[in-house]
């Protein structure tokens, strides 16, 4: 069996397992003896200063005037400061070459994983990593929705509207400045005999679309004209030019994948609760998203005026959260400060994924620095229903919701479930965005792999 190019795709990834050990060992060896006790001061100095750099940033987010200064400095200063330490100790070589080992480790291991990876695809009779649709005869009447303000006027700038015509579609193009009952306008749409909605507009619009699709059990046409497109992002189409999604009408393909719920609301991406839903809820938000982000996080952080949340997801109670995010799907990248760069490798799970933040101080900020996923102050998990309320900081009953960025009120508990395969989503054969998502990493693999490889299958 040849899998991309190797005869022998099992010893290849055993063979990158067992660099991948050898050169995380020489890392940690070298940090342990390197120059006498050069090496635990590298790491006593490397943690120190993202403990002090975690603890920065929080007075600079959580605190006005001397102190958010003060902060700022810290945030700054302490990675600075320990490369001048490096220096100055004469320990930057020693740090160099650990870092150099230690970055080819990972390199071999992420390596490993996607060589057996792909064994294991091959067995399975091709692969699996990337979902595929089945073809579906041409719509013969699809209505599309788009909204021209959407991503800075993408309707326009890529004549979507034009080119949607030329394809035979129905284009409903919403009136800036008259608010509009999308969810209307697109049941309007199936009873007029629509075959296909769909939407150029941001996630929040397609979620409302999508749920009207699926209700009728239609297809839905995604068009990335939004600002972000997460959706889009996920379902692997062209970010960069919307208009290519529009070949989906002419040669594609349809996946099902699943639709969250929020209090009877569909998402399908993210729902945030805590303090980025109360952020969201300040009208100049939506034209200044930095600077009304740094006025008012001081006062939802340490003020009182944000939201605490109770949360519990299926039997686990996870009290006085911060921030919530539930997600349609889990992200590869269970990070929350790296959330926008974070991609669902599956849409298709039948599970919300679940992050949960508390930080309630500088101390617990820089354990999470530090710690990732195994601080107290963070909760990563999966869960088929969350039941969130508040405490009492809004008017009784009620909490800040952002549901796929839209800036929502609530009355709690908030439920938020899933629904299995229950969109249907026509997508071009051809995805450029459709990358594959780099496997997790996993050391126990990597050393099952380096010792007790799968047995090599045969031609």
């Amino acid at each position: 069996m040849t899998v991309n190019g190797s005869d022998d795709p099992t010893g290849e990834a055993r063979l990158l397992a067992r660099w991948a050990l050898g050169t995380a060992a020489a890392a940690v060896v070298l940090l342990l003896t390197g120059l006498g006790a050069g090496g635990l001061v590298i790491l006593v100095i490397g943690l120190g200063g993202l403990s002090f750099s975690a603890v920065g940033i929080w007075w600079f987010l959580a605190h006005r005037g001397a102190l958010r200064v003060f902060g700022g400095v810290v945030a700054v200063g302490a990675p600075l400061a320990v490369l001048a330490l490096y220096v100055i100790g004469g320990l930057w070589l020693t740090a160099l070459l650990a870092l150099g080992l230690w970055s080819v480790a990972l390199v071999c291991a992420r390596a490993a994983l996607r060589s057996i990876r792909a064994v294991e695809d091959a067995r399975r009779g091709g692969r699996t990593d990337l979902a595929r649709g089945e073809r579906r005869p041409r719509p013969r009447r699809p209505v599309l929705i788009m909204n021209p303000k959407s991503g800075g006027g993408k309707v326009a700038r890529f004549g979507l509207v034009e080119r949607a015509e030329k394809l035979g579609a129905r284009v409903v193009l919403l009136d800036p400045s008259v608010e509009t009952d999308v969810a209307a306008l697109a049941q309007e749409a199936v009873a007029g005999g629509a075959d296909l909605l769909g939407v150029a507009g941001g996630d929040g619009t397609q979620a409302l679309v999508a749920a009207v699709a699926a209700e009728h059990d239609l297809p839905f046409l995604v068009i990335s004209a939004g600002t972000r497109n997460h959706f889009a992002l996920d379902l692997g189409l062209d970010r960069a030019d919307p208009a290519t999604c529009l070949e989906a009408l002419v040669d594609g393909e349809e996946l099902r994948v699943d639709l969250g719920s929020v209090s009877g609301r569909a998402f399908v991406n993210t729902v945030s609760f805590g303090v980025y839903a109360d952020v969201v809820q300040h009208p100049e938000y939506r034209d200044d998203k930095a600077g009304t982000a740094f006025e008012v996080l001081p006062d939802l952080l340490q003020g009182g005026e944000g939201d605490r949340l109770d949360a519990t997801a299926d039997s686990l109670r996870l009290p006085a959260q911060q921030a919530l995010l539930v997600s349609n799907n889990p992200y590869a990248a269970p990070d929350p400060f790296n959330a926008v760069a974070a991609r669902r490798p599956l849409l298709d799970g039948g599970e919300l994924g679940v992050i949960g933040i508390r930080v309630d101080g500088a101390a617990q900020a820089a354990e999470l620095a530090v710690r990732g996923t195994q601080s107290a102050g963070l909760n990563v998990l999966t869960a088929a229903r969350v039941e969130v309320v508040g405490q009492a900081v809004r008017p009784p009953g009620t909490i800040s919701v952002a549901v796929d960025g839209e800036a929502l009120t609530l009355p709690t508990p908030v439920v938020c479930t899933l629904r299995p395969r229950a969109l249907r989503v026509l997508v071009p054969r051809h995805r450029p965005g459709a990358v594959e998502p780099q496997p997790p990493m996993d050391w126990r693999r990597i050393t099952e792999l380096a010792f007790h490889p799968s047995p090599r299958s045969g031609t």
